[in-house]
């Protein structure tokens, strides 16, 4: 298949639109199944080599959920304790302890389930029944593997009536050095960004704090491959294994992490014992499940602990969840991780990760205010590290 016709670009009225590729040769996938369209092929193209570098930095299967052109979140196979697998909804999966490849999708999708909703998959590894099983009950506009078991495919293919999106890419395929995009009928051209991430970013200790343990390495590793796909400014939290807090396309660096550090407290708070045993009502699904969560936890849009409301979602009306208990626990919280895809100019986003629990950090370093980013993090008794690379990706 040398092209492949969309329905439309980004909106309806943008026709025709089609991908190909530049130079006339095949394009590097396969469509298994569904139509995906164009904003379907920016997400898949994006977060498969997001979940393919993070393998290769950290030598374990990756997992990322995709929303317009940015990742909720990103994930190892790492195993779930049972307060997260609560968190995720698979406490009821069986075998999932012995599936690192189900374990980092079930982190991945649940780490921000409001943002994932209707999401775009890419699984590191090939798709096997049990992380099919998985995707088939979320709400989900396609995945992205480099192969699929034939029962994954059978499950995958009776998802959303038939129309489900499974899109297979050689994970031998290198695009060219160069690559280019149109803005306003002016052709951008610029290479690739190869920039391999690893541990070695992590040797520049800026700090008087300079233990690095191993789990916070590879922390900081997933946010910043993370932040490599992010639409940037950005800013990523990540604790045990998988992004936690994405805050994307801010023009403040401070913004980047008030965003970031939030979706991180809320991540941290839908494993409190008071949020697990929510008595939602039977008929209530997923995502209603999820928006009645967000909304004990922030207080958004409305009180679900009201009466008049709490009937809408619960079988008994729950025990609000005060500000008192949650500080107790944001402020018992340690060893979190966050990555910046470029400088730090002031203390004030320093200041903001204490308040998630940050002790490391990874950022380019570069700033004229360096020296009072560094004394923040070391009031703190932070452990920063100045990569020396910056991650725009736009």
């Amino acid at each position: 298949m040398k092209e492949f016709e969309l329905k439309y670009g980004c909106n309806p009225n943008q026709k025709p639109a089609k991908i190909y590729m530049h130079d006339g040769s095949e394009l590097p996938i396969e469509i298994l199944n569904g139509r995906p369209g164009f904003i379907n092929f920016l997400d898949a193209f994006n977060s498969w080599q997001l979940v393919k570098e993070l393998k290769e930095a950290t030598g374990m299967c990756a997992v990322t959920s995709f929303k317009h052109v940015s990742p909720t979140s990103a994930a190892v196979g790492k195993v779930l304790p049972l307060e997260l697998k609560k968190a995720c909804f698979v406490e009821d999966i069986e075998g999932l302890d012995e599936n690192p490849l189900a374990c980092a999708y079930a982190r991945a999708r649940g780490a921000d389930r409001l943002c994932s909703f209707g999401d775009w998959v890419a699984l590191s590894d090939t798709c096997d029944a049990l992380t099919a099983k998985l995707i088939a009950r979320e709400v989900s506009d396609g995945v992205i593997a480099p192969g699929y078991t034939d029962e994954a495919l059978v499950i995958l293919k009776t998802k959303r009536n038939g129309s489900y999106n499974v899109v297979a890419i050689d994970p031998d395929f290198v695009p060219a050095e160069q690559e280019t995009k149109q803005v306003f009928g002016i052709t951008f051209q610029q290479g690739r960004n190869n920039f391999k991430i690893g541990e070695h970013l992590l040797e520049n200790i800026v700090t008087a704090n300079k233990c690095f343990p191993e789990d916070a390495k590879i922390d900081l590793i997933i946010s910043l491959i993370t932040l490599k796909y992010t639409q940037s400014n950005s800013v990523c939290f990540a604790y045990d294994g998988q992004a936690i807090g994405v805050g994307a396309g801010q023009q403040s660096r401070v913004h980047c992490t008030r965003l970031a550090g939030g979706k991180a407290d809320t991540w941290f708070l839908r494993q409190h014992p008071k949020t697990l045993a929510l008595p939602f009502r039977d008929d209530l699904g997923r995502p209603g499940r999820d928006n009645a969560i967000d909304g004990y936890i922030n207080g958004n849009e409305e009180d679900v602990c009201a009466e008049g409301i709490w009937q809408n979602y619960f079988t008994t009306r729950p025990e609000p969840l005060t500000e008192a208990e949650k500080r107790e626990v944001l402020d018992s919280r340690t060893g979190v991780a966050v990555g910046s895809d470029a400088f730090v100019p002031f203390p004030d986003s320093i200041k903001r990760a204490k308040a998630s629990g940050v002790s490391y950090i990874a950022e380019p370093g570069g700033s004229i205010r360096d020296d009072l980013v560094i004394a923040e993090c070391d009031k703190n008794n932070m452990v920063m590290a100045f990569t020396g690379m910056r991650l725009f990706h736009h």
